[in-house]
């Protein structure tokens, strides 16, 4: 059984009533069954279910140990020459690259994220020609005095958000990973589908690594575009790539526990 196919056991819907019998056979597992197989799963692989409650947002305190697990699997894993670069600030640029890693591993196509050209506000400030004074026209049509204009901030609507204050990670695909091919189908006279291009089938954008790029040059100043693709920016993927690594090993126990 898989292990996201008993998250649905922390999130019980209503009672359904129906006429048909419930399955009496011996090998059907009960949500003890369940429970247990989840209990067992922790201890063999901490981090790995942590990760995933925290995934699906079944706990916000998972959320927090999986960041500090994450955080001590970098300060074990990280390269010479980070820590070099980072010097006596290495315990907060970890913590930052931590958090932004475990938001990249949680991302999904129903994520919401606030807007960078607002900052969640919906408006933004820019620089437009307003009428001071609407100036004067006598009764026979001819301009007395003209019109005064001035130069002021004014708020406009966010057109990126649209004045929502958020933007959604969903894909042009609607969070599919699938989209029509129009070609094929018109050679097939059937539709078919292919995987997103822009997502390549997940679904939702990944975020920019310019985002961990701006946080970590917010606390090294030094810190040059070579140098971070060169270190950092592989050591932040190899911590997504944990998550995901402690994610599949938990749902190998998992399946173990339940076989």
């Amino acid at each position: 059984m898989k292990l996201e196919s008993a998250l649905k056991y922390f999130n019980p819907k209503s009672q359904s009533i129906t006429d048909s019998s419930r399955a009496t056979g011996s090998e059907s597992l009960t949500g003890t069954d369940l429970m247990g197989a989840i209990g067992f799963c922790q201890s063999k692989s901490p981090f790995g279910i942590s990760a995933v409650m925290a995934k699906t947002g079944n706990s916000e305190h998972d959320a927090v140990r999986t960041v500090q697990q994450l955080m001590q699997y970098a300060n074990r894993s990280a390269p010479k020459l980070l820590r070099k670069a980072a010097g006596a600030k290495l315990g907060r640029c970890l913590a930052v690259l931590s958090k932004l890693a475990f938001d990249e591993y949680a991302r999904s196509a129903s994520t919401m994220e606030e807007c960078h050209l607002c900052n969640g506000v919906g408006l933004i400030e820019v620089e437009r020609e307003v009428v001071r004074y609407a100036g004067h026209i006598n009764m026979s049509g001819d301009e007395v005095i003209p019109p005064r204009m001035a130069k002021e901030l004014v708020r406009e609507k966010c057109i990126h958000c649209n004045g929502k204050g958020h933007v959604s990670a969903r894909c042009r695909c609607n969070g599919t990973g699938r989209v029509r091919d129009l070609e094929a189908s018109r050679k097939a006279c059937a539709p078919v589908d292919h995987d997103c291009e822009r997502c390549s089938g997940r679904g939702f954008k990944r975020s920019p690594s310019s985002a961990a790029h701006r946080a970590i040059n917010a606390l090294l100043p030094d810190l040059t575009q070579s140098s971070w693709s060169r270190n950092w920016k592989p050591f932040f993927e190899s911590l997504v790539t944990k998550c995901e690594i402690e994610e599949s090993h938990a749902d190998a126990v998992f399946r173990k526990a339940t076989k």
